[in-house]
């Protein structure tokens, strides 16, 4: 399985990681794809550190365990550089995308040196500019698409605009917000 993708997600419970690793499972499901899409936790409450994962191949997958050696990271939170091993395992030939707006110099040195590339946004001023409230998920789900590959812009978008157009069913005014939310981190998710 030379295609295999595999992306570890930290975040804090509340903050959408698990429904964002969810939400890309779906995405690339429905672009043909096959995939795997899970939380890791106990019994942690809102605010404690979560993971969770996505595999994503175009051939099937049989490997049913944790990953151990990701491709691609991704930190919901940037009060989990300083506790969280965040970068364990991860391939250099990979990423990190982290919702941060501390600057290159403090993201090097509080991930060790890592070697891989690392990329930032803000998903905070995104999601407040965009849905009014902060939920750093919608544009760290469009940030790693972005930086992975693992769809194209527009398979993802219009995607989204099905899952959100069935999720918000009964809230059909925050369609147009996540939607905005996801167009501008594809375009703000930046290389440090």
């Amino acid at each position: 399985m030379n295609d295999l993708i595999e992306i570890r997600w930290h975040g804090r419970g509340g903050q959408g990681a698990k429904t964002a690793s969810l939400l890309l499972a779906d995405a690339a499901f429905n672009t043909g794809k096959y995939i795997q899409g899970f939380p890791e936790y106990g019994p942690e409450r809102m605010g404690a550190p979560i993971t969770a994962y996505n595999r994503i191949s175009t051939s099937p997958i049989t490997i049913h365990s944790n990953i151990y050696e990701p491709d691609y990271v991704v930190v919901v939170d940037d009060s989990l550089l300083e506790s969280v091993d965040v970068t364990a395992g991860l391939k250099e030939t990979g990423a990190i995308v982290i919702n941060t707006t501390k600057d290159a110099e403090y993201l090097r040195e509080v991930l060790k040196g890592y070697k891989g590339e690392i990329y930032k946004i803000d998903a905070r001023k995104i999601s407040i500019e965009t849905l009014g409230k902060y939920f750093p998920n919608t544009p760290m789900l469009a940030a790693i698409v972005k930086v992975s590959k693992v769809m194209t812009d527009e398979e993802f978008l219009n995607d989204m605009q099905g899952s959100f157009k069935h999720k918000f069913a009964k809230k059909p005014e925050v369609i147009e917000g996540n939607m905005k939310a996801l167009e501008m981190a594809l375009k703000e998710v930046e290389r440090v």
